[in-house]
């Protein structure tokens, strides 16, 4: 049975926030998120079929706080340690007092990861899921492993790719 009005939201940026995005779109999962002005990421510009939404002023920041204020709550997938915009989304989760689950990569497979953000949902009657990771040139890895993720997540939750 799918979780009806289940959303995945992200920032976009390249890594583990496109990868959440290309699991949703391939499942026909609603999806979106808000992204910096000018649909900034470190390539340059988000293509623009990725269904999201431009803050008309502010950055990376301002970005993570809208994005985690949407949600009920947010995956964080890591790779061995927090650092920069991952590290900030924890933080400002922590300060928001908003719900979280961090997944370290390098230590839990995809499988086992997937269950975890299940339990997660599932606890926490989630219903719009905000999924946060390192962007591709730190962790090169990261899309790949949060697409698996993501992918085994929507199935759990019943859903089917298209």
């Amino acid at each position: 049975m799918t979780h009806p009005g289940f959303k995945i939201i992200s920032g976009a940026q390249t890594g583990v926030d496109r990868a959440a995005l290309d699991a949703a779109l391939a499942f026909g999962v609603p999806c979106g998120g808000w992204v910096p002005a000018g649909r900034r990421d470190e390539d340059g510009v988000i293509p623009p079929d990725y269904p999201v939404q431009e803050l008309k002023e502010g950055g990376y920041r301002q970005r993570t706080i809208q994005n985690l204020s949407d949600a009920d709550g947010t995956l964080i997938l890591y790779f061995e340690e927090l650092e920069g915009g991952t590290e900030q989304t924890l933080y400002r989760c922590i300060k928001l007092h908003r719900p979280y689950v961090l997944v370290d990569g390098a230590e839990i497979s995809a499988e086992r990861a997937s269950d975890l953000a299940l339990r997660f949902i599932r606890s926490r009657n989630i219903s719009s899921l905000n999924v946060a990771g390192p962007r591709g040139s730190k962790r090169p890895e990261g899309h790949a492993y949060a697409l698996d993720v993501i992918s085994r997540l929507l199935m759990k939750l019943g859903f089917q790719r298209q």
